[in-house]
């Protein structure tokens, strides 16, 4: 795992700012500690930052091939290189490494842009092919690593693998997106392609660019998530175990130690279990819990690693561990709102005292309709098509707008969302049910000159784009679909990415394997979501593997008691800083409503934690601009 960084012209040969890219490149230390390198040609420069996983004494970057005319600064794991390599030594090529690095070489000059077609693994490289006069630039298909980039005013490309590192540059572009705002909160990220700044992007998971010398870029879609399952005749045929094991295999090539997280929820546990099965030897386990009952998993974690026989460790973390919130702030570069960042930043920061690798579970729900909110959205939707649409609005409109929020009440009693989403079509209902602020409280929280300078813009746009042409032969597909290009890449990737690297820790996805995607895509989602059982065919493969209590629990999530940091210890913090001049004077809300959501929010008749959350990132992340 590593960092790229790389400043080319694309007009001529004028002389790259070697000062620039190595500043660019410092800023990555973290990314690699191993060591750094660096290829300054006419018109083009490359960086590096190693953290040295294969090979480790060979492998160095930017690597060349035979004749030096191929250049490539690259970030990730290609897991099935080994094979690669046999292919490409027997069509002629000559290798002069064992790592992986120099196979994607080898695959540019023998299968040019379709080399990603040939790659399993999670990646995000740039090439420069100086006969060609060509710059290539690639993203894994499902967004495990970063990949971002800007044209300055002079007409030079400028990547990296953090944002921090593009904008380090002179001559890109700081001006703040006012749409990315909108959209910040309402996801609680800046979903693809979009950063936080007009005029720097993230390259797309699944996408790849090319840039000719002198002509404009091409960026294509090279893999997409599959549309449509595959009909099945007879559900007890189906076996996730198979699948799973091989994609786990494929990531336990590594030349130094080697891991897994393991939280107690059914994906990290699959993960260990598919190592123990594979016959890993030594197979060590990282967890973290938390004092509070309600918020630890901890007893399910070492339920699992005593079952499995793991080398287990385990740190408890205070659930007022919220003195990481400058760090989250510098780590995520952009505003960024998703809490857990803390405890996952605690679980690699675990790992790294033992390993230099980790498996984790990430991809699971995605996959297998995990969340409870695709269980929620199936509910809704056998309600919308039961019920015409213009009876849906004309009785579920006024109860949604008239029904009390009662955040304190019981489950029974808190109606408002549920009419608000029955009221609404399948896609304005599943965005309203994963926004951190609803476009309601987005209307009344943003001034009335930042909603003018949106010129309409809604972040309903974003989900708009990804389904625009596609069709689903079923609605809880369709939001899946969704995730897969949103929160996936957004949230849970971007989390992960940056928790990891902070601390030099490599982390690698099985359940993101794109050949396990795209087998699990295709099965039927009564598969995946049967009645009110979430996982259905997940769990019952893993019936041998796992104990009971394991498969059957309820699905807790990585969670920080936010509602009761802004009533007790964070209270005072939160209060100066939506009363602090940054989130006043910027321009961008409506300083009575920030006014009324502390005092809703206090009066514990409503709960405001996670707005009160994004505007706290928001402001240190407009205190890292001054």
């Amino acid at each position: 795992m590593c960092g790229i960084t790389g400043i080319v012209d694309l007009n001529g040969q004028r002389s790259i700012d070697e000062s620039a890219l190595r500043r660019m490149n410092a800023l990555l230390h973290h990314r690699g500690p191993d060591g750094d390198g660096f290829h300054f040609a006419p018109g083009i420069g490359f960086g590096h930052r190693r953290l040295s996983i294969i090979d480790l004494e060979g492998g160095r970057q930017p690597l060349f091939n035979e004749d030096g005319t191929v250049v490539v600064t690259y970030n990730g794991e290609i897991y099935n290189f080994k094979d690669l390599e046999r292919e490409l030594r027997a069509a002629g090529h000559v290798f002069r490494t064992r790592c992986d690095t120099e196979v994607i070489v080898h695959a540019w000059e023998q299968w040019g842009p379709n080399c990603v077609h040939r790659f399993n693994g999670m990646f995000a490289f740039a090439i420069w092919d100086r006969n060609l006069q060509t710059l290539f630039l690639a993203r894994d298909r499902l967004g495990v690593k970063p990949l971002f980039y800007a044209t300055s005013a002079e007409g030079c490309l400028i990547f990296g693998s953090e944002l921090k590192a593009v904008v380090e540059c002179p001559g890109v572009p700081r001006a703040l997106d006012h749409e990315a705002i909108e959209d910040y909160f309402t996801f609680g990220y800046v979903p693809d392609p979009r950063t936080i700044y007009k005029g720097v992007f993230k390259l797309e998971p699944g996408c790849r660019m090319t840039v000719k010398r002198g002509s404009p870029a091409l960026i294509e879609r090279y893999w997409d998530v599959p549309l449509h399952e595959v009909p099945r005749s007879v559900d007890d045929e189906c076996d996730v175990v198979p699948e799973l094991q091989r994609a786990v295999a494929r990531r336990l090539v590594s030349d130094v130690p080697l891991g897994a997280f393991l939280s107690g929820g059914i994906d990290s546990s699959a993960v260990v279990a598919m190592m123990r099965r594979i016959g890993v030897d030594h197979l060590l386990t990282c967890s973290i819990g938390f004092s509070e009952s309600q918020y630890d998993e901890s007893r399910y974690a070492e339920m699992v690693a005593t079952a499995l026989r793991t080398d287990h460790k385990f740190e408890r973390v205070a659930a007022s561990d919220f003195g990481l919130l400058g760090d989250l702030v510098r780590l995520y570069d952009e505003p960024y709102a998703d809490s857990s960042a803390i405890p996952t930043y605690r679980v690699c920061q675990l790992a790294r005292k033992h390993v230099t690798v980790a498996l984790s579970g990430d991809g699971g729900d995605e996959n297998f309709v995990g969340y409870r909110r695709y269980k929620l959205f199936a509910m809704e939707e056998r309600l919308r098509s039961a019920v015409p649409s213009r009876v849906r609005s004309a009785v579920f409109g006024p109860l949604g707008r008239h029904y009390p929020k009662l955040d304190w009440a019981p489950r029974v009693f808190r109606g408002r969302s549920t009419f608000q989403a029955l009221a609404r079509c399948a896609v304005d209902a599943y965005l309203q049910s994963v926004s951190i602020c609803g476009e309601e409280m987005r209307d009344r929280l943003f001034s009335q000159s930042f909603r003018s300078s949106l010129q309409g813009y809604r972040s309903n746009d974003v989900f708009a784009r990804y389904l625009d042409g596609k069709t689903f032969s079923d609605s809880v597909r369709m939001v899946q679909y969704l995730d897969f290009k949103t929160y996936l890449p957004g949230d849970i990737l971007t989390k992960v990415d940056r928790a990891s690297m902070a601390h030099s820790l490599e982390v690698r996805v099985p359940f993101l394997d794109y050949e396990f995607v795209e087998w699990t895509a295709r099965l039927p989602t009564r598969l995946k979501l049967k009645g009110q059982h979430a996982k259905y065919v997940l769990k019952k493969s893993l019936k041998p593997y796992l104990p009971n209590d394991v498969l059957e629990r309820s699905k807790m999530g990585f969670a920080v008691p936010l509602d009761q940091w802004f009533r007790g210890p964070l209270q005072d913090h939160i209060e100066r800083s939506l009363a602090g001049e940054r989130l006043r004077d910027c321009g961008f809300f409506n300083t009575d409503f920030l006014d009324r959501l502390l005092v809703e929010h206090r009066s514990g008749k409503r709960n405001h934690s996670a707005p009160l959350w994004s505007l706290l990132m928001f402001d240190g992340f407009l205190a890292q601009l001054s």
